[in-house]
């Protein structure tokens, strides 16, 4: 058996497999957020008992003895631990918005795009960088009190294992590390005004370090602690070749495309996510919102989960005039462009509008932005995807159409199935990753929809160009 943890905005998962890449069985725990005027905060005493009682869970089900696991889990975020790994604080959300004046600061004086043109990261409200400074700024005790700034995987692995405090190169991909050097630029570190709290940086480890898990797992139960969600979902789902991509239809909308080109000349957005392989990265487009502004639609109205499919049924393409951009973000979005005070428009509503018009409105918006980031990020290849938007074939449908491309859908925990890849990498075991990277299903784009959603999108780009002069006026 091998395992998978991971460590999710929402939810915290556990998946096992068997050699063949075949889910055996899959726990899961949800995990709260914590919001209040633009400040989004998790417990971590609440998300490392998730982890421990998933992984209880999981191993009491399956017999089996474990080869091997591996840990992944959302990124960016501060999650300040003291020297022992307990938390100083709640951490700080990548959803997190505090940190936007000083992001407007830095956008305004040439900060932002100096350290993209360093690093190929764009920062946004909820990274490391912008939320370190202000929390040197407002909350120094914090910082004081603390003895590295990890990510969320990372406290985990460290919680796990007793391991001393580390991170990976695709964790300290934002907005520290050098993606050629593979270490961290002291110069942004300068330039973000946080030299004298050079030492919270989480040291960068080796990838092939691992450790013993010393609870949730059976004693002695070698564990990886693996890339972070984005870059494990697309080993999950078999995206190393360059040029081909992932869309992840998660909270979070993900664009990745696999790249050996590092072209940090192009506009100052989204990031290049390092991996294990020198010379090889992800150009990432994480828009901010994915199913959770479908979630806030489906809350407002009234509909479950269960009806969307029926609904995407009841109106024809281009929703009967009501549009959305998707933009619900308190922080506003990072991807393909960075505009902290970006907001949702929902346009061309009448009271003849029904639910099921709001409900493919919103699908359609959030496919366009999509379609946005991968041509963004350079999408020339396949196109996995995955994510809890799959459980839906008639979106899934509607994302080929808006697309204009075939979808390869990779079903299940695909940020598991990565992590296992990962360690297996790492530790030296031989695992088919073509066969654990199948995919369930393809599904064509209709070729007359398809033309008709990109003349949409053209539509999409200009309301959206109008949306972001208003936001600057």
């Amino acid at each position: 058996m091998y395992i998978g943890i991971d460590v999710g905005t929402s939810t915290v998962k556990a998946a096992a497999f068997d050699s063949d890449g075949r889910e055996l069985a899959v726990e899961a725990r949800p995990v709260a957020l914590a919001l209040h005027g633009g400040h989004v905060e998790q417990d971590m005493e609440e998300v490392y008992a998730a982890v421990v009682g998933v992984l209880d869970a999981l191993t009491a089900r399956i017999a089996e003895p474990v080869e091997l696991a591996g840990l992944t889990g959302q990124g960016d975020g501060v999650w300040l631990v003291d020297a022992a790994g307990r938390p100083v604080r709640p951490a700080a959300s990548w959803m997190d918005g505090r940190a936007h004046e000083l992001l407007d600061q830095w956008l305004a004086d040439g900060t932002f795009e100096t350290v993209f043109r360093r690093t190929g990261s764009a920062m946004f409200p909820g990274c490391p960088g912008p939320l370190l400074a202000w929390f040197d700024r407002y909350e120094p005790a914090a910082l004081d009190a603390a003895a590295t700034a990890l990510y969320c995987k990372d406290m985990v692995f460290r919680r796990l294992t007793g391991a001393p405090a580390t991170t990976d190169v695709s964790d300290a991909s934002m907005p520290f590390l050098d993606p050629r050097t593979r270490t961290y630029d002291n110069r942004v570190v300068e330039l973000l005004g946080l030299t004298h709290r050079r030492g919270l940086l989480a040291p960068i480890g080796d990838p092939i370090a691992t450790a013993e898990a010393r609870e949730g797992l059976p004693p002695g139960t070698r564990l990886a602690n693996g890339p972070y969600d984005l870059p494990s979902c697309a080993l999950g789902a078999g995206v190393t070749a360059p040029g081909d991509g992932l869309l992840i239809v998660g909270t979070c909308l993900a664009s990745l495309v696999a790249t050996t080109d590092l072209d940090l000349k192009g506009e100052p957005a989204g990031l290049y996510i390092s991996t294990d392989r020198p010379g090889h990265w992800l150009r990432a487009m994480p828009a901010m919102v994915g199913t959770a502004a479908l979630d806030w639609v489906l809350t407002t109205t009234g509909v479950g989960h269960e009806e969307v499919d029926a609904l995407l049924a009841e109106t024809p393409p281009g929703a009967n005039g009501v549009r959305v951009l998707p933009y619900f973000a308190p922080s506003g979005e990072r991807a393909p462009f960075v505009e902290p005070r970006l907001r949702a428009e929902l346009t061309g509503v009448c009271l003849e509008s029904t639910k099921a018009d709001l409900v493919r409105a919103t699908c359609e918006g959030i496919g366009f932005a999509a379609r946005h980031c991968l041509q963004a990020a350079g999408l020339t290849g396949s196109l996995a995807v995955c994510g809890g938007g799959t459980r839906s074939p008639a979106w899934m449908r509607l994302l080929a159409d808006v697309l204009g491309r075939p979808l390869r859908v990779v079903e299940g925990e695909v940020g598991a199935r990565g992590a296992v890849l990962a360690a297996a990498e790492r530790f030296g075991a031989a695992l088919d990753a073509a066969a654990w990277t199948e995919p369930t299903a393809v599904v064509e784009p209709d070729a007359a929809r398809a033309a008709y959603y990109a003349n949409l999108y053209e539509d999409h780009l200009a309301r959206l160009a109008q949306a972001r002069d208003r936001t600057r006026a």
